[in-house]
């Protein structure tokens, strides 16, 4: 979807990134397909979050829109479609990796593995190079 003043309050660029994930759901469903390597509707389901199907759906259509999924029929069972980040959505690495430390410093019950915030804290760059081979690992062909 492109960007335009009818479907967005202002070119504000915090306001812009609301339109698109200012919601409790869009965050949850990039954060299965960069770092939980889930990928399909079903799997998404499973999230402890527990999002309900209607919403999801809507969600998964609202990525696809702005770019950053595409779905394609799963190759080894035709009705299942496959969600994955595009270049658009791997682009969020960065700030997906930036939220996960803040949490990972203020939640006392985060459920981040420790060993990946301590290398997070250590060393970002590695660790965002640690997640874009597990994203390339997992990306259907």
């Amino acid at each position: 979807m492109e960007h335009t003043s009818e479907n967005c309050r202002s070119n504000c660029p915090i306001n812009y990134v609301l339109e698109i994930f200012g919601d409790k759901w869009t965050l949850l469903i990039i954060r299965d397909l960069m770092f939980k390597g889930k990928n399909t509707f079903g799997d998404f389901l499973k999230s402890d979050e527990k999002i309900a199907t209607n919403m999801l759906a809507v969600r998964l259509k609202r990525l696809e829109e702005f770019e950053i999924v595409r779905k394609k029929v799963d190759p080894n069972n035709g009705s299942r479609q496959i969600y994955t980040l595009t270049q658009k959505g791997i682009d969020l690495l960065p700030i997906m990796l930036e939220i996960t430390a803040w949490s990972g410093k203020h939640d006392t019950e985060t459920n981040a593995p420790a060993p990946f915030l301590k290398l997070l804290d250590a060393d970002r760059k590695t660790a965002e190079a640690k997640v874009l081979a597990q994203l390339a690992d997992n990306t259907p062909r």
